[in-house]
């Protein structure tokens, strides 16, 4: 289903993109050395449920996970880029922290997530990893408007991913969301330009530059859900939320302030 918001509803997605922007960045502000996945997932739970909103994973069960996801937050943490099932680990300075997070408020979803270094060690391939996913992002955003295409979307993505010389995994990306966390189209990280659906005012969709350093094949934990690299080499995944609207895309999952 490819579902189109009407102006009132795209208002009522901006609030939510904000509370999802706002709650990942209060959770990487309160992230620090010695911090364990579990709490983070306990604090995303508080702030969710405080702001009147509703989790879209708690309950979730696609056919691609063992379900339900039971908890509030996605934590993956070095090799593991998507999908992280929140557990007992206490994060260790230089980690690679991921956390992709969806709610609902008002009737419609967003869907975000940052990654970034715990603690002052800033090994530079995972600096470089991170880097590559907010570019990769902001370059599909910028071709991102009534008219395009998605595979001009992807190609975008697909271009800086490749130049920086990481391999693409086709398995996963970007979707719809509106008043459901996963919709269609399916956005690919990397594809034609000129191909794929046309972008109309009123689509919303999650965009999601991942990457791992050295492979492009995934592997699942025992936990039916973290998905990692096979290799073992770090990962990293950007994702906003955004609007097409009739001069472009607007980014809906941006924080208040940073």
């Amino acid at each position: 289903m490819i579902e189109i918001l009407t102006p009132t509803e795209i208002a009522r997605a901006r609030q939510t993109g904000r509370l999802v922007g706002d709650i990942l960045q209060a959770l990487k502000n309160r992230t620090t050395v010695g911090t364990n996945l579990l709490d983070i997932d306990r604090w995303a739970k508080t702030m969710i449920l405080e702001a009147g909103a509703t989790s879209c994973y708690v309950d979730y069960a696609p056919s691609f996970g063992r379900g339900p996801f039971g908890h509030y937050i996605c934590t993956a943490v070095n090799d593991a880029v998507l999908h992280g099932l929140p557990h007992d680990y206490a994060l260790a300075d230089g980690d690679l922290l991921t956390l992709d997070l969806a709610v609902v408020l008002g009737g419609v979803a967003a869907d975000a997530a940052i990654s970034f270094i715990v603690g002052a060690t800033r090994p530079p391939e995972s600096v470089a990893l991170i880097e590559t996913t907010e570019r990769a992002l902001a370059a599909a955003i910028a071709v991102a408007g009534p008219g395009a295409r998605i595979g001009d979307i992807s190609h975008a993505i697909g271009t800086v991913l490749s130049e920086a010389g990481y391999p693409i995994n086709l398995e996963f990306g970007g979707h719809g969301i509106g008043s459901t966390m996963h919709q269609d189209p399916h956005v690919s990280n990397d594809g034609r330009p000129g191909r794929g659906y046309t972008l109309r005012p009123g689509l919303l969709l999650a965009l999601e530059p991942w990457v791992m350093a050295d492979t492009n094949v995934l592997v699942t934990d025992p936990d039916g859900w973290t998905l990692r690299s096979t290799t073992g080499c770090r990962t990293a995944h950007t994702e906003h939320t955004v609007a097409i609207t009739d001069d472009g895309a607007e980014i809906l999952t941006l924080p208040s302030r940073a």
